[in-house]
């Protein structure tokens, strides 16, 4: 019998996020989730690993790939809500739960986001380790104010120079990226127009639900009023009324979960997509402000040769050391775009599997609910046209 931890066996990694429970009162509150880690990898402590975390630390681990793997589309967060009464309701905490357990499952599935230290860390590691981790990050909103002063006169010099006609910006034109871009956000504005709309779909159900549910109310009184047969049918008109809007209700829930909520979830991952666009059009500025620095040292080497400088050697030293440092940027972004052309790859693989999913969740759910109305009005008629007849009149 082969031992699940056994090296011959194939690898996994399976995460589930569950269990959300709020903690603490007022501002200081939020949500806790049990992270269970179910693995035959030898780097993991052990087969099964339970650990508590929260939001923050979602938070923490995105930040963490998104500066160490260049060029890898990292999964999209779901967005904090800042509106307090929405914060803690348990359909945006089911909401938030399922989206951070897609999150981490994304990671745990692709082939070289599953192999981060980051990774492992977040599984395993007790609370009081994750919360020392998070304080030890260092981000542009922790810096020193003297820091910040500088970053701000490099911005503002930088922009100086570009409106002045000192600096043109520089951009990567190839058709091939062009034509990606153009996908990209011509991409990005569908989903987001098809995500609304699927908000507006969700929230007709919930309101022709509510006005079923009202519509109910009002038959059962009026039937308990006339009494008789007539009031039998008016009740009976009501009591499928409220079935039905408990249906409408359901199937809003079930809209909003696996319809509305993988759009938006499309979304965000274009988002993280021109994010990591902005990283290799980073890395395009920097190896080509390289190349032209390197070329400049190359002239000033040559020309202090030709006039047997003393400072021959400390140029050339410069020059072999700038050198090193193009080929090293160039080398990272040649590493950037290889990682993006397979990263698009997948995304649309995956894109046209999830939406697949979701479009056919989308129309069996309305399939069944036309199914159940049409049931729930014709097993009505009988009961009705009995008292319509000129005998009940």
């Amino acid at each position: 019998m082969q031992s699940p931890r056994s090296p011959s066996a194939q690898p996994f990694l399976s995460v589930s996020v569950t269990d959300p429970v709020k903690l603490g009162n007022g501002v200081q509150a939020y949500i806790s989730y049990r992270v269970i880690t179910k693995t035959n990898i030898p780097e993991y402590q052990g087969p099964e690993k339970i650990v508590i975390r929260r939001y923050n630390d979602f938070v923490w681990l995105h930040d963490r790939l998104f500066e160490k793997y260049k060029g890898i589309f990292i999964p999209p967060l779901p967005e904090k809500s800042a509106v307090e009464k929405f914060r803690f309701s348990a359909e945006f905490i089911e909401m938030r739960r399922q989206a951070l357990d897609i999150f981490v499952n994304r990671i745990a599935l692709h082939p070289e986001l599953r192999q981060s230290d980051d990774l492992r860390t977040f599984l395993q590691a007790d609370e009081e380790t994750m919360e020392r981790l998070r304080s030890q990050d260092v981000g542009i909103f922790k810096k020193k104010p003297a820091d910040l002063m500088q970053i701000f006169k490099d911005v503002q010099s930088k922009v100086s120079d570009v409106i002045l006609g000192k600096e043109k910006p520089v951009e990567e034109t190839t058709p091939e990226y062009e034509k990606l871009k153009h996908y990209i956000y011509e991409l990005e504005d569908h989903l987001t127009e098809a995500q609304k709309q699927a908000f507006r779909l969700v929230k007709r159900h919930r309101e022709l639900g509510q006005s079923l549910l009202d519509f109910g109310k009002a038959m059962k009184l009026l039937g308990a009023w006339e009494g008789d047969s007539l009031g039998k049918a008016f009740s009976d008109l009501g009591a499928k009324s409220e079935i039905l809007s408990i249906k409408l209700e359901k199937e809003a829930h079930n809209l909003l979960m696996n319809f509305e909520e993988p759009l938006k979830d499309y979304v965000r991952a274009v988002q993280s997509i021109k994010a990591t666009m902005t990283e290799r059009a980073n890395a395009f500025k920097h190896q080509c402000e390289l190349v032209e620095l390197t070329k400049l040292k190359e002239i000033n080497l040559d020309k202090l040769m030709l006039v047997r400088s003393d400072r021959v050697g400390e140029a050339e030293i410069e020059y072999k050391e700038l050198k090193a440092e193009s080929e090293e940027a160039t080398q990272r972004f040649e590493t950037i775009v290889r990682l993006m052309n397979e990263e698009i790859v997948r995304f649309q693989e995956q894109k046209t599997a999830d939406m697949g999913l979701a479009f056919h969740e989308f129309a069996k759910g309305q399939a069944k609910l036309e199914n159940d109305i049409a049931d729930a009005w014709r097993g009505l008629l009988p009961r009705l046209e009995t008292c319509s007849s000129p005998s009940h009149r």
